[in-house]
């Protein structure tokens, strides 16, 4: 193997033991002939010391690197109680440099704000940041969330096809050409409805699918060309069924992600939402409600009331 331990698992218990770990410079810092480095990979940063200047001096940000050293603690007034490994550090025998650095477009430091557009163009370099990388991480532990509670609740996991025939729905579909039929075409799913409604049909009764969708829309703040969805169809349900397991797939996520306990969540109509709020997605944290003025102003000398079709509301 390249590596015998990950380097954010290293702890004051494995003091003495001989590593090898592999990872990229996060930061390099000389001190007399000396160099520390911050060895960064997915489980996270260890210190590492560098006796050899020769050898660090060429350590740039993002160089990729093997390093053979002991685990030592680190000296009194130098922990560094922000990370789990700062009590201690590794003290380099060998380092290899796995590939070396090219100049970086930006620095990979969380305080410095980089634009979206050089985010995006070096993905990459972006995703190796500590708040990007965490989010998928995130995405990741959500998606077994879900799954723990779908599969305890007896669905079935079914993928659908993504290449399919046009069904109209909400939007416009993306088309895909199909070659060994000219002039014919295939369109990518905005949803699996038709799928999953005939899995139904064929007794699967409890299906679900995190399913990547497709719609060709224009660009807004909540719509997207394609976007992921948990899909779930039941059958002999009733609606208080559905929304029951609506709310324990949001319990566990909160629980499991956050460590917050969900308490009872208020159900409210459409009818009411759209009467109270005006809208069928109310932010129920402010608490600004509608209310219909409409019997108050009915017999009011203001022309502008006296319309039959005027409602009033503040």
């Amino acid at each position: 193997m390249i590596r015998t331990h990950s380097a954010g698992a290293l702890r004051a218990s494995d003091i003495g033991t001989t590593v090898v770990l592999a990872g990229w410079v996060a930061r390099r810092r000389d001190h007399g002939g000396v160099a520390f480095i911050d060895l960064r990979e997915s489980s996270g940063i260890v210190q590492v010391v560098v006796h050899d200047a020769d050898v660090a001096h060429d350590l740039r940000a993002e160089t990729c690197v093997r390093i053979t050293g002991a685990i030592r603690q680190r000296p009194d007034g130098n922990e560094n109680p922000d990370l789990p490994t700062g009590a201690i550090e590794v003290v380099a025998d060998t380092v290899e440099v796995l590939s070396q650095s090219a100049p970086l477009p930006f620095q990979l430091d969380e305080q410095i704000e980089v634009g979206e557009e050089a985010r995006l163009r070096w993905r990459y370099l972006d995703l190796r940041r500590h708040a990007p990388s965490r989010a998928l991480r995130m995405r990741s532990e959500v998606n077994r969330l879900a799954r723990e509670v779908l599969e305890a609740q007896g669905f079935v996991e079914i993928e659908t096809p993504t290449l399919t025939a046009s069904t109209p729905e909400g939007a416009r579909d993306f088309l895909v050409p199909a070659r060994l039929k000219p002039g014919s075409w295939y369109a990518l799913p905005q949803s699996p409805q038709l799928f999953k409604q005939l899995l139904m049909v064929a007794g699967m009764e409890r299906y679900y699918q995190i399913a990547r969708c497709y719609r060709d829309e224009d660009f807004r703040a909540d719509r997207q060309p394609e976007f992921t969805q948990l899909d779930i169809e039941m059958s002999f349900v009733e609606q208080d069924d559905v929304i029951a397991l609506g709310e324990q797939i949001v319990r566990a996520l909160w629980a499991g992600t956050l460590g917050y306990q969900v308490g009872d969540i208020p159900r409210i109509t459409y009818a009411d939402a759209m009467t109270r709020f005006g809208t069928d997605k109310p932010d129920l944290r402010f608490g600004l409600e509608l209310v219909d003025l409409t019997d108050y102003f009915a017999d009011t000398s203001f022309r502008v009331f006296q319309a039959e079709h005027v409602g009033a509301v503040v």
